[in-house]
């Protein structure tokens, strides 16, 4: 939580001369990222549909429809690591749902597949969200985008969560996520991400997502 809480103390927002430059920035330093890793990982991308296709069928994508910016809804992408009718299963397992307010987590969730679970450990099952933040749906850093279902039960302050671009990593992603069963405390990292942020900023997020990923710190 070190980083949540160096930001929690940094100074006054930037001006809108230096907010819209730092936004060009960003929106550059996705484009580059988003494409080269998308170029560079491309035997690893088909590797990991080939394995999930070989282990439990197709398809190997799952197509996730979520909400971005302003309430706008859009269909992301990420590696299937469930059983396919994972979604109909849903309804049986809310009961054993950990966190508060209208997201749903449950830890060893039995609807993820033996590869899904290596997927996710070091979250591999992310990846094909590169291609919606070439796209412009998302960016390499931003709040984490909310199903559609779950953005339904949004109070008016959760909803200011996606007064920026969603993001593949975010505060919540390298903050213990696992350990933050609170949507409220969730949300709270999410608007002090918007308050005080900076080109910088995000550039500090990404480098300590890499050592979270590594230290397989996207176990769920």
């Amino acid at each position: 939580m070190e980083l949540a809480s160096d930001v929690a103390h940094m100074e006054a927002p930037l001006t809108p001369d230096e907010r819209s430059l730092g936004q060009a920035a960003k929106r550059l330093l996705d484009m580059v990222v988003a494409a080269g890793l998308l170029v560079v990982l491309l035997p690893l991308l088909a590797a990991i549909a080939l394995v999930i296709r070989v282990g439990s069928g197709p398809p190997s994508i799952y197509r996730w429809r979520v909400v971005g910016q302003h309430g706008h809804p859009f269909t992301s992408y990420k590696f299937r690591t469930m059983v396919r009718n994972a979604d109909a299963l849903k309804p049986m397992l809310l009961s054993a749902n950990t966190m508060t307010g209208p997201v749903f987590k449950i830890p060893d969730d039995p609807r993820v597949t033996p590869v899904g679970r290596v997927l996710r450990r070091y979250s591999l099952d992310e990846l094909p969200q590169l291609w919606s933040v070439l796209k412009g749906d998302m960016s390499l850093v931003g709040p984490r985008p909310p199903l559609q279902s779950e953005y339904e039960h949004f109070t008016d302050v959760q909803k200011q969560k996606l007064a920026v671009k969603p993001g593949i990593t975010c505060l919540w992603q390298i903050s213990g996520r696992n350990q933050i069963q609170d949507f409220d405390e969730w949300v709270r990292l999410d608007l002090e991400y918007i308050r005080c942020w900076s080109f910088w900023l995000d550039v500090k997020i990404l480098l300590r997502t890499i050592p979270a990923v590594i230290r397989a710190r996207g176990a769920s």
